[in-house]
């Protein structure tokens, strides 16, 4: 151990601090309570205490630890809840919808087939799935609501989506139930629709509704809509209420039939093995398709809410840094008060040969351990709050407006890092100014009156 370390933890510390014993009772009180409900024990306790000169050095460098503390367990909190918000609906959207999307300048495409056979043969490519989609409304003896409305092939959909897996009632393969008469009771084609909106309408498993397309056929007394009655022949949840309530599926033959398009598709649905390559494996599509064809990916259809979601990560990680900030104006405060005490002791360590340099040193390390201290404290309190949020999910959400139903949490360990540093890199500059204010102390001024 370098004299300078042996000084700083012997010497120049307030002899008014807590044993081992009870100090360790603390760290770990601070952690599990939280800084706020301890400080007042902690203020009455060091006051009764503390017998130096400033018996106030001991509450500030605790307060300095508590704030250090505070800000690094915020951030973590905030990074990791924030974090996992965007996880959880990226998973939402992407089992909802395909990665990627190939669709045609003209409008629909009309050999498919062929256009499915050449995308799955793309490197990357691991399935592909027609698919029709439009607006319609839909009518129950209750209500009327308006939804997307997507024609699928329930031999391939399951794996482009994971509709499957979101079903709560039901089954894929229901959407081809065949249509004839038993026992003088017609058969209606098959429709799932979502939780929110079986609620809205008040149409449950086994029920009919009307699917009404404002595209319909031109008569003498003017636009006549489409309607055909269906029977809801599944449920889904996806956990996200904007899927959930404006969304339904009809088999690709039936929505063919009712919007009257042929033999042709609106587009195919992609899945890719990577995620993250989704873009380049899209314009890697797109430039061997060439017009008029063209391939989006799930980026790209969803690039101003997570551009949003990106830049509010980055705003609240400024913002909550100047908590860290703030509390390394403590540890100044903390140092300056120190270089008050110590003025003799200083003195007499220069008379001795101490250098300026040394005596820098030892300023730098003690403020340097109040930072690191908050710095863990702050690591493992923040661990701890989101472990207890992902564990338990004792918060919830309003789905109709994040989307979401409980707060959900994604730990990084790159954060954790960042922080760190961010932490102790704030702490060591606070300590800087008082350490120099203390090198420079002349030793005859300092034991001139003792």
């Amino acid at each position: 151990m370098s004299y300078e370390l042996f000084i700083a933890s012997r010497y120049l510390n307030p002899k008014g601090r807590l044993s081992p014993v009870i100090t360790l009772g603390l760290i770990v009180a601070l952690t599990i309570l939280s800084p706020f409900l301890f400080l007042p024990f902690l203020f009455l306790f060091l006051a009764v205490f503390s017998k130096k000169k400033h018996p106030f050095i001991p509450i500030i460098t605790f307060i300095s630890i508590a704030g250090v503390m505070a800000g690094v367990m915020a951030l973590i909190v905030v990074l990791s809840v924030m974090t996992g918000f965007e996880e959880e609906l990226k998973s939402k959207i992407l089992g909802t919808n395909s990665h990627i999307v190939v669709l045609n300048h003209n409008g629909a495409i009309e050999d498919y087939r062929h256009l499915l056979e050449v995308s799955e043969r793309f490197p990357g490519v691991e399935a592909a799935s027609p698919f029709i989609f439009n607006q319609v409304m839909l009518t129950s003896d209750y209500n009327v609501t308006g939804v997307a409305i997507r024609g699928v092939d329930p031999a391939t959909v399951g794996k482009v989506t994971m509709l499957g897996k979101y079903l709560v009632e039901g089954n894929i393969s229901e959407l081809n139930r065949p249509q004839e008469e038993k026992g003088g009771n017609p058969s209606y084609p098959g429709i799932i629709i979502g939780r929110e909106a079986s609620r809205s309408l008040w149409a449950f498993y086994g029920d009919q509704l009307n699917v009404v397309s404002p595209l319909g056929t031109m008569t003498p007394f003017g636009m006549q809509p489409r309607l055909k009655r269906f029977q809801v022949v599944g449920i889904f949840d996806s956990g996200m209420y904007e899927y959930d309530s404006s969304l339904a599926y009809i088999s690709l033959v039936e929505a063919q039939r009712f919007f009257n398009m042929g033999d042709t598709v609106t587009g195919i649905e992609l899945n890719t093995t990577d995620i993250n390559k989704a873009d380049k494996i899209a314009a890697q599509i797109q430039q061997e398709l060439d017009y008029p064809y063209y391939a989006r990916d799930w980026k790209e259809m969803n690039r101003n809410i997570f551009s949003a979601l990106k830049l509010e990560k980055r705003t609240m990680f400024v913002i909550l840094l100047i908590i860290t900030m703030v509390a390394s104006l403590t540890i100044v405060s903390t140092l300056i008060m120190m270089v008050m005490e110590k003025n003799r002791e200083i003195a007499i360590l220069k008379s001795m040969g101490a250098t300026a340099r040394s005596i820098m040193k030892i300023f730098i390390t003690d403020g340097f351990v109040i930072g690191i201290t908050g710095t863990i404290l702050g690591l493992i309190d923040g661990y701890l709050w989101c472990f207890l949020l992902d564990r338990y999910q004792f918060i919830h959400l309003p789905g109709d407006v994040y989307y979401l139903t409980t707060l959900p949490v994604e730990m990084k360990p790159l954060y954790f890092l960042l922080v760190s540093l961010a932490a102790i890199g704030i702490s060591f500059l606070a300590t800087l100014y008082p350490s120099w204010q203390a090198s420079q102390l002349t030793p005859v001024e300092a034991i001139r009156y003792e």
